[in-house]
């Protein structure tokens, strides 16, 4: 694990933009977050017109994935974009579609803060060494001993 062996909570303040319709969107301050503890999932804190803020927890592999296409099913989907920048280069964006028995949202994230947060994670805990941050292994052994 080396010099990350001690980090337990990877966050990243960012600016979403929900999208309300092709041309209007409102800017929403969000936290995502990734826990050693829960090392599958990251977590998207934001408020949207609510007392309380709204809370996701969904696959790191969807946000990973959805940084180079279209990824997720069903309540969490991810897929990159490109915009224009008024004739300037274009500027990379990733989309985020969430979807609940509350409601659905559209979010706009800049793509490359979230790729950074992300190489931060897989830094801490690479791809298909997750479980091994559970124990379940150790669990296991001294379940059946």
């Amino acid at each position: 694990m080396g010099q990350y062996e001690h980090i337990t909570e990877i966050e990243r303040e960012l600016e979403l933009r929900l999208v309300l319709s092709p041309e209007r969107s409102v800017p929403v301050a969000a936290l995502l977050a990734y826990r050693t503890a829960d090392p599958y999932a990251v977590h998207l804190t934001f408020h949207i017109d609510s007392v309380r803020p709204i809370r996701w927890s969904f696959a790191r592999d969807i946000l990973i994935d959805g940084v180079f296409r279209p990824s997720g099913h069903g309540d969490v989907r991810v897929w990159p974009v490109r915009a224009e920048a008024g004739g300037g280069p274009a500027s990379r964006s990733l989309m985020l579609a969430l979807t609940s028995p509350d409601g659905d949202a559209l979010l706009q994230a800049p793509a490359d803060p979230v790729a950074a947060w992300l190489e931060r994670t897989l830094r801490v805990v690479p791809p298909g060494s997750e479980g091994e941050r559970l124990g379940l292994d150790d669990d296991l052994s001294q379940l059946l001993a």
